[in-house]
C-alpha cells in the first residue's frame, strides 16, 4: 500500500475543469485584416512617466513628444540594434556580444553580511540559520531602485548606489545541501528544511557602479542588505484582511501570515516598492487522506481541487495474510484509509472509497523542532486538526498566491500582500505607464495550462507626490479598485469582465462555487473567472508594457498538445513537429493587446513574435526568424524605459543546438502585420516579421540554465540578468552537468558545484548597453 502519492507538478499546471471556452473555440473563424492600429503619440502620452523605476535621468521639465534621436544620447531608443548578435551555443558560460563583459555578481550562498563569510566550493555548505544573511537559490524575477545617498530613499535616476531586489524561486536540492537532500525515518533533518525555507523568497542588495569603469560591486556592510525569507512575516491587506478564509493558529484574526515562496516574476511601483509574484504555492503543502472526512465544506473542497490541492481517490482493499480481499459479515470489500490504515466507517458501499494523502514538494511538514518551534513546520500540512481554524493551519494555503509588496528601503516595517489583486499563481505583476492625474492598471498572469489573464484598476488617480511614499502610496493606490480578468472574442477584440461580488453571477447561488463576499471572489479568482466565462489560454507568463503606446505583451510558452488536446485556430495557429520530435506548438510565441486607456473595458490583440528555428518552413518560422534572432519558449521579458523589449527564454525544444537566451527587440504596434496561413493551411493575424536590425540575440546562458530577471541602472550602462538553475539535469551531487559559475572565469573547471546567480553586463568603453 502507498502512503503517500509523489508530488507531482501537474497538480500545480492543470486543474481548471471548467467548461469556459478555450482561446481555440472562439477564434474558430477566419479573421480578416484589421486596419492599422496608429502610434499613440498624444499630449497624454507625453505626460507619461518612465514606466520603469529605473528611468532615465531626462530633465523633469522635458515633455517632448518624440524624443531625441542623437546616437550619442544614452537615454535615446536605438533606431537598430548594431552590437553583434550571439551565435548559438552550448557553452557552460554567459556569452555576451563583443566589446561587451560579464560578471557574476551574487550567486547562491554568497553573504551579504560581513559577519557571515563568503561561500567556499571546497567546504561544506553552510548552516540554515545563515542563509538569512546569504543569497537563496534560484534567482529570478530582479529589479533596480536607486539610492540617493543624501537622503537613504528612492531616486528614479541614481545609478551609481542601488538596490537590487530579486526572487529566488524556489530550489535545487541536489546542490543546496552538502550531499543532497536528505530524510530519516520520513522526517527532513531540521538544518536541511531551515536551509530550505531561506533560500526561497528575496533579496534586497545595496550595489555601487563605478561612474567611469561601469564595474558594479556589493556594498557587503550596508544596512539595506538583508533576506525576506519563507519565514518572514508579513501583513495582510486589502479586502481579504480579516477574513475568515486568512484564520490560522498563528494569526487568528486573519492579519498576518509568515513568509512568501515560489517568487517567479515582479514588478515595481511608480511610489519605488518592489512587488513578487508568488506563483506555484500550492505543492509547498501537504494535506492528508482523512481530511476529507473532516469539518471540511463542500465550498471548501471545491476550492482546494481548484487549486491543486484536491485528493485523489484510491480504491485500494484491506488484504488477508494470504493474499486475499477481507470482506465484511455482509461480504463487502473492506476499503481502508492509506494513511495510517484504518478502515473507513460503515457507509453505504458507493461511499466506500480511500482519499490518498496528497504529499509536499519538500516535506517540510516532517521536520522535527530544535532550533524553531514545531509550529514553524507544521504548518506546511493543511488539515483540520483542531476545531477552529484559528486552531490549525488549514486555510494556511489560502495565505499564499497573493502579489507582495516590499518597500526595499524599509527594514522595520513587514512586507504586505496586496489581496485586492486576486489569488492565483501569479507569473509576473506589471504597472502600466503611470500619467498624472489618471488612474494605473496593474497586469497579471496565471501560469497554469488553461488559466487566465487579470488587471486590477486602482480607485486612486496618479499622483507623483507619493513616489517614496512606501505602504502608505500601497494601501492607495492597491487596496481599492476593480479587478478584471480577460475574455477574448473572435472578432479580435476582448473584453475586461469584472470580478465583483454580486456582479456577473457571482453570488451564493452561483452553480460552480457559491460565493459570499469579495473575499471570497478574490481568494478563489480562479473559480470566479471560471463562473464569468473567461477565456482558457496557455500559460501566461511574463508581462511587459511598452514605454511608447501603453500596449501590453504577454509571453506563452509553448503547448505540447496544440493540434491534438487542442485544436489550433488563429491565436494559437501552429501544430507541427520538430527536428527533434517535439510536437503542437512547439516554440511558443508572444501575444499582445492595447487599450484606449488602462480603465478601458475592452482591448484589441494580435501576435506579435512566433519562436522557431531559422530553418523550419515559413509556414511555422512565421516571423522570418534567422540564426541571428531565433529561440524557442519565450518566457521572461521587460521593456527598458528607452522602448527596448528584452525576451529571455526557457526552453526544453532547442536545447540540442543551443542553450537558454536573451535577446533585445524593438517592437512596432499591434495590427502592424496582417494575415497570414501557417503550416495546416490554418489563418492567423501576425506582427510585421522581425529583421535582424530590430531583433537580435544579447546573450546565451549556460548548461542546463533559464535566462530570467533583467533590469538596468538609469543610464543604461549596466544590465543585470538572473542565471537559475544551471546543471539542473544532473544525476548526482558527484556528477554535475554544469559547473557554473566557477566556469565564467574558469572554463576548465570540472569540480565546483553549479549554483544560480546574478550577472551584470557592461560594455568595455563604457557606453550604454544596445545604444
Amino acid at each position: 500500500m502507498t502512503d503517500f502519492m509523489p508530488y507531482n507538478e501537474d497538480q500545480e499546471l492543470d486543474n481548471n475543469t471548467s467548461d469556459n471556452t478555450h482561446f481555440r473555440d472562439i477564434l474558430e473563424q477566419r479573421m480578416s485584416r484589421r486596419s492599422l492600429i496608429k502610434k499613440t503619440a498624444s499630449g497624454a502620452a507625453a505626460l507619461a512617466l518612465a514606466s520603469s523605476l529605473s528611468a532615465c535621468s531626462d530633465d523633469d521639465e522635458d515633455t517632448n513628444v518624440t524624443p531625441p534621436t542623437s546616437k550619442e544620447e544614452p537615454n535615446t531608443k536605438p533606431e537598430t540594434l548594431t552590437f553583434k548578435a550571439v551565435d548559438k551555443n552550448l557553452n557552460d558560460i554567459v556569452t555576451v556580444p563583443e566589446g561587451y563583459q560579464a560578471t557574476v555578481l551574487y550567486a547562491l550562498g554568497d553573504s551579504i553580511n560581513p559577519s557571515y563569510s563568503n561561500w567556499n566550493a571546497d567546504a561544506d555548505v553552510p548552516s540554515g540559520p545563515s542563509f538569512q544573511f546569504r543569497s537563496g537559490d534560484c534567482h529570478d524575477g530582479m529589479s533596480y531602485f536607486g539610492l540617493s545617498t543624501k537622503t537613504g530613499r528612492y531616486d528614479e535616476n541614481a545609478s551609481d548606489h542601488g538596490l537590487l531586489v530579486l526572487n529566488h524561486e524556489y530550489i535545487n536540492q541536489t546542490f543546496l545541501h552538502p550531499k543532497g537532500a536528505t530524510k530519516k525515518d520520513g522526517r527532513r533533518p531540521e538544518d536541511e528544511v531551515i536551509r530550505e525555507v531561506n533560500a526561497h523568497g528575496v533579496s534586497v542588495v545595496h550595489i555601487k557602479k563605478n561612474a567611469e569603469t561601469q564595474a558594479v560591486e556589493i556594498v557587503k556592510s550596508s544596512p539595506f542588505n538583508r533576506r525576506i525569507t519563507a519565514s518572514t512575516v508579513m501583513d495582510f491587506a486589502g479586502p481579504v484582511a480579516g477574513s475568515p478564509l486568512l484564520h490560522t493558529a498563528f494569526s487568528p484574526a486573519g492579519r498576518q501570515t509568515r513568509g512568501t515562496q515560489n517568487n517567479c516574476g515582479n514588478g515595481y511601483t511608480p511610489w519605488g516598492t518592489y512587488l513578487t509574484a508568488e506563483e506555484n504555492f500550492i505543492g509547498y503543502f501537504q494535506r492528508s487522506g482523512t481530511d476529507q472526512y473532516s469539518a471540511r465544506s463542500e465550498a471548501e473542497k471545491i476550492a482546494l481541487k481548484r487549486y491543486g490541492l484536491g485528493l485523489e481517490i484510491s480504491y485500494q482493499t484491506e488484504k488477508n495474510a494470504d493474499g486475499s480481499v477481507k470482506r465484511d459479515a455482509k461480504n463487502n470489500i473492506i476499503y481502508i484509509l492509506d494513511a495510517d490504515g484504518k478502515k473507513i466507517p460503515e457507509r453505504d458501499e458507493q461511499d466506500r472509497i480511500v482519499y490518498l494523502n496528497k504529499s509536499s514538494r519538500y516535506g517540510w511538514e516532517t521536520a522535527e523542532a530544535g532550533f524553531e518551534s514545531q509550529d514553524m513546520y507544521d504548518r506546511w500540512a493543511a488539515n483540520v486538526t483542531k476545531e477552529s481554524a484559528t486552531q490549525d493551519y488549514r486555510n494556511a494555503p489560502n495565505t499564499f498566491g497573493w502579489i507582495v509588496e516590499i518597500d526595499p528601503f524599509d527594514s522595520r516595517s513587514n512586507p504586505v500582500k496586496r489581496t485586492a489583486l486576486g489569488r492565483f499563481a501569479h507569473e509576473d505583476c506589471r504597472a502600466s505607464r503611470a500619467i498624472e492625474g489618471q488612474k494605473f492598471a496593474f497586469y497579471m498572469g496565471d501560469d497554469s495550462r488553461g488559466e487566465y489573464i487579470y488587471k486590477f484598476v486602482s480607485d486612486a488617480t496618479w499622483d507623483p507626490k507619493d513616489v517614496n511614499g512606501g505602504y502608505r502610496a500601497g494601501d492607495k493606490y492597491m487596496n481599492s479598485g476593480k479587478f478584471y480578468v480577460a475574455k477574448f472574442n473572435a472578432s479580435g477584440t476582448g473584453e475586461w469582465i469584472e470580478l465583483a461580488y454580486g456582479k456577473n453571477g457571482l453570488t451564493e447561488t452561483n452553480a460552480i462555487y457559491p460565493f459570499s463576499s469579495q473575499a471570497d471572489v478574490l481568494t478563489f479568482a480562479r473559480l470566479a473567472a471560471d463562473a464569468v466565462g473567461a477565456t482558457k489560454m496557455d500559460r501566461p507568463e511574463w508581462v511587459a508594457v511598452n514605454p511608447e503606446n501603453g500596449e501590453v505583451y504577454v509571453t506563452l510558452t509553448n503547448n505540447s498538445n496544440r493540434g491534438s488536446s487542442y485544436a489550433t485556430d488563429p491565436a494559437n495557429p501552429r501544430n507541427y513537429t520538430d527536428p527533434e520530435g517535439g510536437k503542437g506548438n512547439v516554440n511558443g510565441h508572444i501575444i499582445r493587446f492595447k487599450e484606449e486607456n488602462t480603465a478601458a473595458t475592452s482591448f484589441e490583440w494580435d501576435i506579435y513574435l512566433f519562436g522557431a528555428e531559422a530553418s523550419m518552413d515559413p509556414t511555422i518560422n512565421l516571423s522570418n526568424l534567422s540564426d541571428a534572432n531565433d529561440f524557442s519558449s519565450p518566457d521572461g521579458m521587460w521593456f527598458d524605459p528607452r522602448g527596448v523589449l528584452w525576451i529571455q527564454t526557457d526552453d526544453g525544444a532547442y536545447t540540442d543546438v543551443t542553450n537558454c537566451m536573451m535577446l533585445a527587440a524593438l517592437p512596432g504596434q499591434v495590427g502592424d502585420g496582417g494575415v497570414v496561413k501557417t503550416v495546416g493551411d490554418q489563418s492567423t493575424i501576425a506582427g510585421a516579421q522581425v529583421t535582424d536590425k530590430n531583433l537580435r540575440r544579447f546573450l546565451v546562458g549556460p548548461k542546463e540554465c533559464e535566462i530570467t530577471g533583467v533590469t538596468m541602472t538609469p543610464d543604461y550602462k549596466a544590465i543585470f540578468i538572473n542565471v537559475q538553475h544551471p546543471g539542473e539535469d544532473s544525476k548526482s551531487f558527484d556528477a554535475p552537468s554544469s559547473h557554473w559559475p566557477a566556469t565564467q572565469t574558469d572554463m576548465n573547471n570540472k569540480t565546483v558545484r553549479p549554483r544560480s546567480a546574478t550577472v551584470v553586463i557592461t560594455r568595455k568603453d563604457g557606453k550604454a548597453i544596445a545604444g
